[in-house]
């Protein structure tokens, strides 16, 4: 049982992130949990500190991103002050909370994720309305060529090749589940899920796969740099802009029902 005065929330929230340096705390630049530490801090009239799901680069969007946070109030005290309705109105419009709930004190945003999943998008054309919400390549891409380079992801599981360089872990296992393209209208929209990520891993899958599209590396050469386990041979990092968290899922034995 947690303790009476010291409560845990997962708190579920979406952001545009344009205009921050990625959710994690940065000395010299403004970040999503930045904004939200003070902004619930300033609300509950207590030192808050959001832990995350994961980190996200610069101008990465979440559509569904969970945080952790501990508390004093009760969860029938935050009911009462209805907290996520206050926040919103307090927040800036490109982060919108969605709902938050008790949960077990050893509940962890990042650690108790089962998976989480990602999307990122691709516009055909130049369109206006995407301007920082998609990456614009509008070169010849073969897509069903993208499409079955994809499937080769599937026969492994060490993605050193495409992990941020100098990146302090213990391994490189990721075990991928999902991971297809589809078209929607000018957009080709790639969806990946995952147990785990590996820092600016997607951003070097899809740069990978734009590469298959182009006709610069063929499906064998794709394996080649997968078992080479040198980022230097994958292809480049795709802009952040066209990447979502699309969610984080954890087994429902968390909640306090």
């Amino acid at each position: 049982m947690q303790e009476h005065n010291n409560y845990r929330y997962f708190l579920e929230l979406g952001f545009d992130g344009t205009a921050y340096h990625g959710w994690q705390i940065q000395p010299n630049a403004i970040s999503v949990q930045q904004i939200l530490d003070e902004a619930i801090s300033m609300v509950l009239r207590e030192k808050i500190n959001l832990t995350g799901a994961g980190r996200t680069d610069a101008g990465v969007h979440a559509k569904r991103y969970t945080a952790h946070f501990n508390s004093l109030h009760s969860p029938a005290l935050l009911h009462k002050t209805d907290l996520v309705y206050k926040l919103n109105h307090l927040l800036p419009p490109d982060i919108a909370l969605y709902n938050l709930y008790p949960v077990r004190e050893d509940a962890h945003a990042r650690y108790s994720a089962i998976s989480r999943s990602y999307e990122y998008r691709i516009s055909r054309r130049k369109d206006p309305f995407l301007i920082n919400k998609a990456w614009l390549q509008e070169r010849k891409m073969d897509f069903e060529a993208i499409q079955e380079a994809t499937a080769i992801l599937f026969e492994y599981e060490d993605f050193e090749c495409f992990s941020k360089s100098n990146t302090q872990v213990n391994n490189y296992r990721c075990k991928i589940v999902e991971a297809h393209w589809r078209k929607e209208e000018h957009q080709w929209i790639f969806t990946i899920r995952a147990n785990r990520f590996l820092r600016n891993m997607v951003r070097a899958i899809v740069g990978t796969l734009a590469d298959v599209g182009l006709g610069k590396i063929n499906a064998e050469q794709m394996k080649q740099i997968i078992e080479s386990k040198n980022r230097s041979n994958a292809g480049y990092s795709v802009p952040g802009c066209g990447l979502y968290f699309m969610g984080a899922e954890y087994d429902r034995s968390i909640l306090l029902l």
